[in-house]
């Protein structure tokens, strides 16, 4: 059953009428409602078209946070053979919140590493939501040293809040370990692609999409801090996220202006929720491209790459 978004109600009640009268023509064989409920899917669709044309930077953020958008594992399932998950950071324990491992994607060996936010409530408590504790960034440092001295490409696939920033967090040393999560991405000799499939979330984010390449799903966010986190420190007021979000830029096609992110991966009208395979296509076809273009570079050639990359964020696009 689609879980809809507070701006979908309309549509919510559209698409809920024509299933009441699919669901009293199967109890009534005699009934026909076909004309009727045909006339009430072309209504759905046009306004489905309507509110994704013009969605505003906080229902994007709304859209990136929606329930049922396909998580790091559906990804991980689809889009790669042969994954084997490797687990903790050889220090403390294993986190949850970032799943990573080798795996074979299009038959070429690579290192996977990605957030996962868990789907449905149990997986959720399991996975923090996404938000990854100091061993996680640890553990993505060690894969990232495993793919390094193999010489394997690095994929990574963004979905985070943010880092967790409860007092054990802190304590076993979060802003280091995101830090060098960070170093890592710049130092490693081997192709480094990102995918932001959801929320890219504060340096919890960063230090996995320090790449080469970066992609974005089109309705996926990418910022310093959520827009309520921002609406907090500089209005006080966690209910000005709208105006939050409108002057955070954290939009694909901002993003995009500004160099931050390398392409835009066109979503299905509605949201990758609404049609989870052809967005999964997309993503795998992205990546494919992303990696055919470092094809070839040498480790010194790709760290260059990524060091200029990162030195010429914001040099253009500045007066959009």
């Amino acid at each position: 059953m689609t879980q809809y978004l507070d701006f979908e109600k309309p549509l919510a009640e559209i698409e809920g009428k024509a299933e009441e009268l699919r669901a009293l023509a199967r109890a009534n064989e005699e009934m026909d409602v076909s004309t009727e409920a045909k006339a009430l899917d072309v209504k759905a669709e046009a306004m489905l078209k309507e509110l994704y044309g013009s969605l505003t930077p906080w229902r994007k953020c709304q859209v990136a946070r929606h329930p049922e958008r396909p998580h790091c594992k559906d990804y991980i399932e689809e889009l790669f053979t042969d994954y084997t998950p490797l687990a903790g950071d050889r220090n403390f324990a294993d986190d949850l919140a970032v799943m990573g491992g080798l795996a074979r994607f299009d038959d070429r060996p690579v290192v996977v590493i990605g957030h996962e936010k868990g789907a449905d409530t149990k997986s959720r408590i399991e996975r923090n939501f996404g938000m990854a504790r100091p061993e996680g960034y640890r553990k993505a440092v060690r894969l990232m040293d495993l793919a390094d001295r193999f010489d394997l490409p690095v994929i990574t696939l963004v979905d985070t809040p943010g880092a967790y920033p409860g007092k054990g967090a802190e304590e076993r040393g979060q802003s280091e370990a995101i830090a060098r999560s960070t170093e890592k991405c710049l130092q490693i000799g081997v192709p480094l692609v990102s995918v932001i499939i959801g929320e890219g979330g504060s340096g919890g984010a960063v230090a996995f999409a320090t790449a080469n390449r970066v992609a974005m799903l089109e309705h996926s966010v990418y910022s310093v801090i959520t827009p309520e986190g921002c609406a907090s420190i500089l209005w006080k007021d966690s209910e000005k996220m709208r105006e939050a979000a409108e002057a955070m830029r954290l939009t694909a096609d901002d993003l995009r202006r500004l160099g931050v992110t390398d392409r835009i991966i066109t979503e299905p009208t509605g949201g990758a929720h609404r049609d989870r395979k052809k967005t999964l296509a997309a993503v795998r076809l992205n990546i494919a491209g992303m990696l055919d273009e470092l094809s070839g570079k040498s480790a010194k050639e790709l760290i260059k790459d990524r060091r200029r990359k990162y030195l010429e964020i914001g040099n253009k696009g500045l007066a959009a």
